[in-house]
């Protein structure tokens, strides 16, 4: 679809109701297939599994690449910004990305790497991350691409889920003025991971000592040949794994296909964005999240676009980086999550002038519910007013964003995420499990069809995928958020109501976190929930038991403590931002943690605690709400 007017927005979304399977046939045309599928979708929610053009046959990247170095072989495809400012940047044509790409397939292919076999990957945001991911798609593998903040065990369990044979890493990453060990973080996670036979290793230090079964991965690349052939794989065959927190303590590993996905994030980029040629655009997401994926590797790279690709951070080494690059570059659209907007406002304007930033046409929000007072700040200082905001609400699960303005199309509204995109029908629900049809409504979000972007499963644990997503409305996919919708069917995400926390636009488990601390020798048990934060826009706040061991230590003593043993066991991202120490926690007789009584605690109301007769222990209700109001936070 090419929407360009409101009256296209809406034509297209009818079609969509209308005749779902043939509006997603004719989208397919966009892209080259060594097979064109005539099926579009096959099953539904109310009987799983879900496929998209199940008899297609094609590679992602001859769309991403192949069709791009033909066309326009000079066209820049990847601006590499460094971490150190005073580094040159690095600039990559279409024609030299395919080159890279194919000589990093044909080292897979030299460590025994074919079809169906997952690769993991630990990196920093270098272009080698980005290469080795469509390498992998190049040659019909599976990438399973690790943030590089989780710590050796979580990475270890990721590696083992996956059952990745080779893990790729740099020896260090750069995050500001932090070296970041990752090599040393892959050296003892693979000592839990008996299935990995090679580790490489994009080495910045040439000097540095490689251990068994470890090879420097530069030296490989420049020995390859920079021809590769694709393999042409069936739509429905898995593209990658990505892990995802959820409501138990084991990360969920979701699996995306290769046609779906592909049709999904292409159209979705193009259209949302309203790419056009000669913009630049700019994700600043890590590839490790599902935006990076979708919005920093495939989305771009399928519509031809020119984008900038950064390895360190939005503060570092002062506040105006993000600025600076963005003027550097004559950046269009700049697409960024909420934590980082808010962490600059905080910095002060004076940052953001000086810059130019009239090459701005587009800005983008990414990973959490925008709160009005950042949309606004963004607006003025960073659009001075000029450019439209597209507020983005998707997830792991959906692959690609589900609601959201279009630029310059569709109304921007702050705080809304406003309208579904054509093919995305979203419905909320009433605490009796029935659709709430009134145009004006309040309640859980739920898509009551599928789309071709979406998950297939969680990898390994079709039983869990079943029951996490479709068990609770049975025939529709629960998203796990809240949402209003307005009387004009906009759409504004309200925040999980499930126990999963936003910290920074990163999702975490509380239970993932509670196990881990619960293995603590000064706490016997725990209960995490999500507190509002100025910049975070949540942060993880744990009520916790101590044990004998953990006499005469203050509460803040302890939230050191438990903090580095969290890093260790997930990694910092999820450390604590808070730490009570109660006498009990409040539970049901069935033994159920009642954390609404802990949320309600951290927001000082009893006005709306609601009932707490099924509590076996009500006085700890009081003690709780005292001890929060008597003790001011114990911050990390």
């Amino acid at each position: 679809m090419n929407i360009s007017t409101s009256k296209e927005f809406l034509e297209n979304y009818q079609a969509s109701q209308n005749q779902l399977k043939d509006f997603w046939l004719k989208e397919c045309k966009n892209y080259e297939w060594k097979t064109f599928p005539t099926q579009a979708l096959e099953g539904s929610f109310a009987e799983l599994p879900v496929k998209w053009f199940s008899d297609g046959v094609l590679n992602i990247t001859e769309n991403c690449l192949d069709r791009h170095a033909r066309q326009t072989p000079n066209k820049v495809a990847i601006i590499y910004e460094d971490n150190d400012p005073n580094e040159d940047s690095l600039k990559i044509t279409y024609k030299e990305l395919l080159e890279r790409v194919s000589r990093f397939a044909n080292v897979l292919k030299d460590h025994n790497i074919k079809k169906g076999d997952t690769v993991c990957f630990y990196m920093s945001m270098v272009p080698e991350l980005l290469v080795g991911v469509l390498a992998c798609a190049r040659i019909g593998a599976v990438h399973s691409v690790v943030f590089g903040g989780f710590s050796a065990a979580a990475l270890a369990n990721r590696i083992q889920d996956c059952a990745a044979t080779v893990v790729v890493t740099c020896d260090v990453g750069e995050r500001g003025a932090k070296a970041i060990p990752l090599k040393k973080v892959v050296d003892e996670a693979i000592e839990q991971c008996p299935l990995v036979k090679s580790v490489l290793v994009f080495s910045r230090d040439q000097n540095i000592s490689l251990g068994k079964g470890e090879q420097n991965l530069l030296e490989l690349l420049n020995k390859a040949v920079p021809i590769c052939a694709p393999v042409h794989i069936g739509a429905e065959d898995p593209l990658f794994i990505l892990y995802t927190s959820g409501s138990t303590g084991k990360p969920k590993g979701l699996l995306h296909t290769s046609g779906g996905y592909m049709v999904w994030v292409g159209e979705t980029f193009k259209n949302i964005f309203q790419y056009k040629e000669g913009d630049i655009f700019w994700c600043t997401a890590d590839i490790g999240w599902i935006t990076g994926h979708s919005y920093m590797v495939y989305g771009p790279l399928l519509n031809g676009a020119t984008q900038v690709m950064y390895e360190g951070l939005p503060n570092w080494p002062d506040s105006r980086r993000f600025w600076q690059v963005i003027d550097k570059h004559k950046v269009t659209h700049f697409y960024t999550a909420p934590t980082a907007i808010r962490a600059l406002e905080a910095a002060g304007e004076a940052y953001v002038q000086g810059n130019d930033l009239s090459s701005l046409k587009v800005l983008g929000s990414v990973g959490e519910p925008i709160n009005e007072e950042a949309w606004q700040w963004y607006n003025k200082n960073v659009g001075h007013g000029r450019c439209p905001i597209v507020d983005t609400w998707w997830q792991t699960e959906t692959g690609g964003i589900m609601i959201s303005s279009l630029a310059g199309v569709t109304a921007s509204i702050p705080t809304y995420a406003t309208k579904p995109f054509p093919g995305v029908f979203p419905a909320l629900m009433s605490q009796d499990g029935n659709e709430l049809t009134n145009t004006e409504a309040e309640g859980p979000l739920c898509i009551t069809q599928p789309w071709p972007g979406m998950a297939r499963t969680i990898y390994k644990d079709h039983a869990r995928y079943e029951q996490t997503y479709f068990s609770t409305y049975k025939g529709k996919y629960f998203t796990g958020d809240g949402a209003r919708r307005d009387r004009d069917g906009n759409y504004r995400i309200i925040g999980r109501i499930d126990d999963v926390v936003n910290v920074s636009g990163h999702r975490i488990g509380t239970a993932e976190v509670e196990d881990a601390i619960n293995q603590h020798d000064c706490l016997v048990e725990s209960a995490v929930i999500g507190a509002p934060h100025d910049i975070k826009g949540q942060c993880l706040v744990a009520f916790a038991i101590a044990t004998q061991s953990a006499h005469g230590k203050t509460a803040e003593e302890l939230l050191q403590k438990v903090n580095a043993f969290i890093a260790e066991s997930i990694g910092p991202i999820a450390k604590l931002e808070q730490l009570y120490l109660v006498s009990g926690l409040p539970k049901t007789r069935s033994g159920k943690i009642m954390r609404r009584v802990l949320r309600k605690a951290v927001e000082q109301d009893k006005k709306t605690l609601g009932d707490t007769s099924t509590l076996v222990n009500p006085e700890i209700v009081d003690e709780i709400f005292k001890m929060v109001e008597k003790n001011a936070p114990h911050r990390a």
